[in-house]
């Protein structure tokens, strides 16, 4: 899937500094996550599904 035009967001938990966080970017389908240090690095694409899954576990 190409990402280069993916509009990237960064954590609203990220400080003013950056720091160690991660972008998120929706694409059709799916969610896409990446290192906000290495934006050239990999990404992980995953479900909708999988990622609200994600989320609802971390927030327990």
């Amino acid at each position: 899937m190409d990402l280069t035009k993916a509009d990237w967001r960064k954590s609203s938990y990220t400080g003013p500094n950056g720091g160690d966080c991660v972008e998120l970017a929706s694409v059709p389908d799916m969610v896409s996550v990446r290192d906000s240090k290495d934006p050239d690095g990999p990404k992980l694409l995953v479900t909708r599904r999988a990622f609200a899954a994600l989320l609802s576990d971390i927030k327990r």
